[in-house]
């Protein structure tokens, strides 16, 4: 062959390479033309920064609504709105999907989901959004499904099972008698669904189970309040969660990644972390508790709650687990219960593992890694190295080196920490963060140009208590542990995190726990909306309030931009949370500058 011949193969072969590949990585800001937001986190790296600037410091205080449309389901709105090509895909709660002209709010069409009668659902109706690939909109279902409609028309193409069958779940009636939970209203429970978005690369949806420890969840007698209580209970509830790929174009599994390994659960019995952090464990009770349960990671845990972030040139995806099961209740699961509460890393073509990182072993407060990873470029020792980072529950940003998974650094804590580690016992025990965080599931930002992540997160303080009840026949009593909020005041705390440093930058403090997410973008503005209605845009480098918007429901779904036909575009779901009493609703907002 000559030269030119092997140079025509190589040319073609890259093309190809670049069409299997779902994500086009958006452009940077212009006066012309379109700019989509393609994937959950913009982009594979998940930083969720943008580089449009026509909406900045200078004229962001002129920002007005250009389009508002009610959905018609009022419930707990998490979406990240996906636009492509000028059309805007919002997955709603229970897992209906809008296609909207994206400059206008004009529905395009509309899926409406069917749940599978016999099915329960164990963790709210919420959804995190769609993918958009090759012409489809692919969405997991709180029914364990995975789904793919016909972008042009809402047409389903193809629906499979991710997940086939329920698991045991706990029941009230095990709870004491004088307990007030016992009779109060369940919201849910451990199960099995998906609430993630997907994400899409070398023509594979990859997603993953949720719900698999996620214990009793109780709810609060006052509809403004947040969650009455979370309950785990001794016993053989939920499985393994795992991460899986499934072809886009039929549906098939490609591969699946089990979060729970059939061997070696139980991991070192580690007490101390390379982070610094020290577990008070009773390791000889622990270890000859392994003979007694010999099954105990068939009931495992781990769920998959955070969309993957992915590094394109290495084949690398990184995602964080959920905590063990039992939820908080150790008894029949002893060891460090690997792979949960871990950052874990795998290959996206096989799912093979590579490394984790666990920041919790052995966890008893629900610190599950919940906020997605991000992939930056991060100076440590004088070298530029390639990084993951993740928000944490525990109140750290957690920086490592996203080839080996090597700890290099975190954050000093962007929230209040007290009995973080603290074993719970029958007086109760009150810690914070506890099991809302710190950062809960809100994805964070991060700015590379000014070297700074931004983190939204929540002082709640937790009581952690241990109940013991009798069985039957008044000898063998069963345990059970709880984790309510206090009556302690609680608040939002909006943070900017410096790369270099780890200090804290700049941080906000706002009248209640902050969950959603936020946005950074090249004009130098962070976006970030509160459970009170209020969605605020802050300078990034100062946190200096410069807009803001009230809607009439909570603010608490991460927010994006775009631009359509040359003039940028703001975009947040308002839907509120139930399960921090924030008020429920229906609504997509979008706003920018009026005309000249």
């Amino acid at each position: 062959m000559t030269h030119t011949l092997y140079r025509y193969i190589f040319i073609v072969f890259v093309m190809a390479l670049s069409a299997c590949t779902q994500v086009s990585k958006p452009t940077s800001g212009n006066n012309t033309g379109n700019v989509d937001w393609p994937s959950y986190g913009l982009d594979l790296q998940s930083q969720r920064f943008s580089n449009l600037s026509q909406i900045n410091q200078q004229n962001v205080a002129q920002l007005k609504t250009a389009w508002s449309v009610e959905t018609g389901v009022k419930a707990t709105f998490q979406a990240t709105p996906i636009v492509v090509n000028g059309v805007m895909y919002v997955s709603l709660p229970f897992n209906h999907v809008l296609a909207l002209d994206a400059a206008t709010g004009k529905q395009l069409w509309k899926y409406s989901h069917v749940r599978k009668a016999d099915w329960a659902m164990c963790c709210g109706p919420a959804n995190r959004g769609v993918a958009v690939s090759q012409g489809k909109v692919f969405i997991g279902t709180v029914d364990a499904r995975l789904i793919a409609l016909d972008a042009k028309t809402g047409q389903k193409l193809w629906d499979i099972d991710v997940a086939a069958s329920q698991v045991t779940t706990e029941q009230q009636g095990t709870l004491n008698n004088s307990d007030p939970n016992k009779t109060r209203k369940i919201t849910g429970g451990t199960g099995v669904g998906i609430a993630m978005a997907p994400v899409v690369f070398n023509n594979k949806v990859i997603i993953g189970i949720t719900g698999v420890g996620y214990g009793l969840h109780i709810d609060n007698p006052r509809s403004d309040a947040p969650l009455g209580a979370v309950i785990g209970v001794t016993g053989r509830y939920g499985r393994p969660g795992f991460l899986a790929a499934f072809d886009a174009n039929d549906g098939h599994r490609v591969w699946q990644f089990d979060t729970i390994p059939t061997k070696g659960w139980e991991g070192d019995f580690t007490t101390d972390t390379a982070d610094g952090s020290h577990f008070e464990r009773d390791l000889a009770e622990e270890k000859t508790a392994l003979k007694k349960y010999p099954d105990a990671a068939t009931f495992g845990g781990g769920s998959a709650w955070s969309t993957p972030a992915i590094d394109a040139s290495t084949n690398t995806l990184y995602f964080g687990t959920g905590n063990p099961s039992p939820q908080m209740n150790d008894v029949s699961r002893p060891g460090d219960n690997l792979y949960t509460v871990s950052l874990v890393a795998l290959d996206t073509e096989t799912g093979k593992y590579k490394w984790h990182y666990q920041q919790v072993p052995h966890d008893l407060w629900g610190y599950d890694l919940a906020s997605p990873p991000i992939l930056f470029q991060y100076k440590h020792q004088g070298k530029d190295i390639a990084a993951v980072g993740q928000a944490s529950k525990t109140g750290w940003f957690y920086i490592h080196n996203r080839s080996t998974g090597e700890f290099l650094a975190k954050s000093e804590a962007f929230v209040p920490q007290h009995n973080l580690f603290k074993k719970p016992g029958v007086e109760g025990t009150i810690v914070y963060p506890g099991i809302l965080g710190g950062s809960n599931w809100s994805p964070a930002s991060v700015d590379e140009q000014q070297r700074k992540v931004f983190v939204a997160a929540m002082h709640s303080p937790i009581k952690y208590t241990i109940h013991e009840t009798d069985s039957d026949d008044g000898k063998h009593s069963m345990r059970y542990t709880s984790s309510e909020p206090t009556d302690d005041a609680r608040w939002g705390l909006l943070s900017a995190i410096d790369l270099n440093s780890g200090k804290i930058a700049w941080q906000q403090k706002t009248p209640q726990p902050l969950v959603g997410g936020v946005l950074s973008t090249a004009g130098g503005l962070l976006f970030c909306g509160e459970g009170n209605g209020k969605f605020t845009a802050y300078a990034s480098q100062t946190g200096k309030a410069l807009w803001h918007h009230q809607s009439q429901y909570g603010v608490n779904a991460p927010p994006i931009t775009y631009q359509v036909n040359g003039e940028q575009y703001i975009a947040v779901v308002s839907g509120g949370n139930s399960l921090f009493g924030f008020k429920q609703g229906d609504s997509v907002l979008t706003f920018k500058l009026p005309k000249n």
